[in-house]
């Protein structure tokens, strides 16, 4: 609740605007208030004149739209607070796969390779492959937009990896063939959806209504939960994206924009250790530029130490200590806190009743605030969710209906690399196809010889009484030379060969019996 330009979390303690972009923490177990005491610093961000970007896992923040309801619970939490008033908010509902808020996109080129290489969980090699199909597509002015196009651009990365890796090193198709399968992973959790255009702007993020309250911006998230890879790589995306656009604001007297990070501990999992440090270094940076995070889980060991240590506004709900591994999540949360005298730190953390929780807040030197037990103010909108109707009558009020409801497919690498396939074809079947030329025997060619079986066998010309027989037999051909023959050639020289040797042995015969006859 925003009064006397602070905001009241409960019982006296307050959060400055001016602290507020210097990063927090919900935590808690699961049914402990987490969400109401959530739903109530957005509205104080929004009352503050403060744009607000959350995800709303569960469904029932999108009451944030509608007047709230008094009941006794309300009325015991704002009990003596005169300033309290039932309201509606702002807010703007998104959705990355359109269907309860308007479709989020974002393109590949924008997210780029370091990001979508830790989406899909590559190895350095295929990290190396993968920022090379990017400077490829840089270097040749083809635009990454969605799946398709980088796919596209892998098989033609790998194709021409003759002509690249001269210049960008070793391109492995193992590499680039395990990249294409983990894009399938990608494209069965709504990544078809989530990369393309209309890309998001994220000015139309930070904005404020007419009367001059902070827009709170919606991501439904109950589907886009069971597809984590996706959730956290656009939250992932966000930030880095605030970090490299927005401009430094120094100390400012309030945030120009607060982001809160639901279920937290999705986007530390499986993070590597140069990925971490350059979320640490953003986290640490962001804050100049008018950006408070909050981060939202059951417990302050989701969250890496690294970006647990510059949380400085922390609200712990309870959180249950019934194994080794909860007591010892009691103590860490407990060891965050600035020690209060009056009590034990984790003795209280596992006896908090519902709404009720353990604040500690900068005060205006940046030092953490003695921790104090309260009771989370109630919010002034409506607990719970909103009805559908109201919810689709909302989003198309909404004046970025017409920029980013429909799907836009520009020309991009799919279609550049489909198009120089294509004429490449084109201009092969193009090409004159000259037929083989077949030179005609030629009317002056000899006809084939024959030789008679003795003198195919031996390789000596069958002669007698100095004559051969096969030059003669044969029309004349001198023994021992050879021509080119066609197959009809050698049919014939076949049949010849065959006549050759029966009168051959009939005319040899003869001259025998004769030689012989005469002896006797």
């Amino acid at each position: 609740m925003f009064v006397e330009d602070k905001i009241l979390i409960g019982g006296n303690v307050y959060l400055l605007p001016k602290m507020a972009n210097r990063h927090g923490l919900i935590a808690g177990a699961t049914g402990t208030g987490k969400t109401i005491t959530l739903k109530t610093l957005a509205e104080s961000f929004s009352d503050m004149g403060v744009p607000v970007f959350l995800a709303d896992m569960k469904g029932d923040i999108s009451g944030l739209a509608k007047v709230g309801e008094m009941n006794d619970n309300v009325a015991k939490r704002v009990e003596g607070l005169d300033s309290f008033k039932l309201k509606s908010y702002p807010v703007e509902f998104w959705d990355l796969f359109g269907e309860k808020g308007l479709p989020v996109r974002v393109t590949l080129s924008e997210m780029g390779p370091v990001l979508l290489s830790k989406i899909l969980n590559l190895t350095e090699a295929q990290t190396g492959v993968l920022n090379i199909v990017f400077r490829v597509a840089d270097e040749e002015s083809l635009l990454i937009i969605d799946i398709k196009d980088l796919k596209s651009m892998i098989n033609y990365v790998v194709e021409h990896k003759d002509v690249y890796e001269p210049k960008y090193g070793s391109i492995a198709t193992k590499s680039a063939n395990t990249i294409l399968r983990n894009l399938i992973t990608l494209e069965d959790q709504g990544g078809n959806d989530f990369f393309g255009e209309p890309a998001l702007d994220l000015d139309d993020f930070i904005r404020v209504d007419d009367s001059g309250c902070g827009v709170i911006n919606i991501l439904d998230a109950q589907k886009l939960s069971l597809s984590p890879e996706i959730y956290s790589s656009f939250l992932l995306w966000m930030l880095s994206s605030l970090y490299e656009q927005l401009p430094e604001v120094g100390d400012a007297e309030k945030p120009k924009f607060v982001f809160f990070f639901d279920e937290a501990h999705l986007i530390f999992d499986g993070m590597g250790a140069e990925f971490l440090k350059k979320i640490e270094q953003i986290t640490r940076l962001i804050r100049s530029k008018g950006v408070g995070l909050y981060f939202i889980s059951q417990s302050p060991a989701d969250i890496p130490d690294e970006i647990l240590g510059q949380l400085g506004n922390r609200i712990q709900h309870a959180l249950r200590a019934y194994t080794p591994k909860d007591q010892k999540a009691v103590k860490v949360a407990a060891q965050t806190f600035r020690p209060n005298p009056e009590f034990d730190t984790a003795d209280v953390i596992s006896n908090l009743g519902i709404g009720e929780a353990l604040v500690s807040v900068l005060d205006e030197q940046g030092v953490p605030s003695i921790v104090e037990k309260v009771n989370i103010v109630a919010p002034q909108s409506y607990i719970g969710p909103i009805d559908e109707n109201v919810r689709s009558d909302l989003i198309n009020l909404s004046e970025f209906k017409d920029k980013y409801l429909e799907a836009v497919d520009n020309e991009s690498a799919y279609e550049i690399l489909a198009n120089k396939i294509n004429e490449n074809q084109n201009m092969e079947s193009e090409v004159p196809v000259t037929p083989p030329q077949v030179e005609a025997p030629s009317v002056q060619e000899e006809a084939p010889q024959s030789q008679p079986q003795e003198q195919q066998s031996s390789g000596e010309p069958l002669t007698i009484g100095g004559f051969d027989l096969g030059s003669i037999l044969g029309g004349g051909q001198p023994a021992g030379k050879k021509t080119k023959k066609t197959t009809q050639q050698k049919a014939v020289e076949k049949a010849a060969t065959t006549a050759a040797n029966t009168v051959a042995r009939e005319v040899t015969r003869g001259i025998m019996r004769g030689l012989f006859g005469q002896m006797k």
